[in-house]
């Protein structure tokens, strides 16, 4: 498939993580007619015009509304890799999503995309040249790319189902995407310029959340397609499908380490939701976070010494820091709000997060141990942090 230019998107399939929840962001919802019992994933969309959050059991039944969220707010930022700049979306222009850049500092705001429609989600190319992002035409999520100035906006996906979830590999060649063009829920790659796609799994459960490993060579996701998600891995051809975990609880959110011997995930095998590492091939699964509260989202640093988590095992979700072997485990943020999604500056310096402690969801940045706590956005509407979820 050839990349073609287009504009005037509207209606997309987003991952929204269930903390917002606790902001009080919700409107009415209708009465659910089944509650999900079977440890219940998120599932965010847009629906006739709205945004909506779902929920449903893991084995694909008993789907419910439970939230429908307000029509404002800014989310999504980024790092640039090179650490100058963060990409976000917000509808702040009383508009729908955009895409904007700024200075690390908060200072140089710039809206990039300016269509009628949805844009949202920007994810940098690993040289910091064009930024992938999510994006609607006639009610169908495609995938959309631009140089990181805005210029040259290119569609790079055309399907009937929702194509979302862009992931560059280590090269900037290639995008990992996931897509329901075939009926459910699939990993697919193509070339950076939309050509060459490749579905790389095939089976009638979901399978989602791709992960590049850090030499490119392979893809790491969650499946249901035992019943319950588990962690695998596949070659980036498509090859070599292996299930790296195996229990009857759910294990999600893949995380390479650095150096690519190592792969981080939360799991609630245990009960709860805990953090784990694992060597790359499954073996030496070891639990490094142990609570009655939830601990996940893990973020190692960029030299692979450290993770960043959320946890609400204050009481609240704040953002903590521990050694790459569990031990050392330090909360960064102590506030009223909630502090979540973190993300490491490429230097590992300093890490971004998002928080309400202000009222509304606005982006900060602090020093690697919490330290220099910065408000760098301040708008009537929301702006947050959101590199990944447990729900995709």
């Amino acid at each position: 498939m050839n990349a073609r230019q287009t504009g005037f998107p509207y209606a997309l399939l987003v991952s929204i993580p269930f903390m917002f929840l606790a902001a009080g962001c919700y409107a009415a919802i209708p009465t659910p007619t089944c509650v999900p019992t079977i440890d219940p994933m998120e599932y965010p969309t847009f629906h006739d015009g709205s945004l909506e959050t779902y929920l449903q059991d893991s084995d694909g039944t008993c789907l419910t509304q439970f939230i429908a969220w307000p029509a404002q707010d800014d989310r999504s930022p980024v790092w640039s890799p090179d650490g100058s700049r963060i990409a976000f979306h917000s509808n702040r222009d009383g508009r729908d999503y955009g895409i904007y850049v700024m200075d690390a500092d908060g200072s140089d705001l710039t809206r990039l995309t300016n269509n009628p429609g949805e844009e949202m989600f920007p994810v940098w190319s690993p040289d910091g040249s064009h930024i992938a992002f999510v994006t609607n035409l006639d009610w169908d999520t495609e995938i959309y790319v631009m140089r990181a100035d805005g210029s040259d906006l290119t569609r790079l996906t055309d399907s009937p189902g929702e194509d979302t979830s862009p992931v560059w590999s280590p090269d900037g060649s290639r995008i990992a995407f996931r897509s329901e063009r075939d009926g459910n829920r699939e990993i697919y790659v193509m070339d950076a310029d939309g050509s060459d796609l490749t579905r790389l799994t095939n089976n009638p459960a979901w399978d989602y959340g791709p992960a590049w490993s850090p030499d490119g060579s392979r893809i790491a996701f969650a499946s249901n397609r035992q019943g319950d998600m588990e962690i695998y891995v596949v070659d980036a051809n498509g090859s070599d499908l292996t299930r790296l975990t195996s229990n009857i609880a759910d294990d999600r959110s893949p995380a390479w380490s650095p150096d690519g011997s190592r792969i981080a995930f939360h799991s609630n095998r245990d009960g709860n939701w805990e953090i784990y590492v694992m060597d790359a091939n499954g073996k030496g699964q070891t639990r490094l976070t142990s609570n009655p509260a939830s601990d996940s989202d893990p973020v190692w640093s960029p030299d692979g010494s450290r993770i960043a988590f959320r946890s609400n095992r204050d009481g609240n979700w704040e953002i903590y820091v521990m050694d790459a072997n569990g031990s050392g485990q330090t909360r960064l943020t102590r506030s009223a709000g909630e502090d979540t999604s973190p993300a490491w500056s490429p230097d590992g310096s300093r890490i971004a997060f998002h928080s309400n402690r202000d009222g509304n969801w606005e982006i900060y940045v602090m020093d690697a141990n919490g330290s220099s706590q910065t408000r760098l956005t301040s708008s009537a509407v929301d702006d947050g942090v959101l590199i990944g979820s447990a729900a995709d």
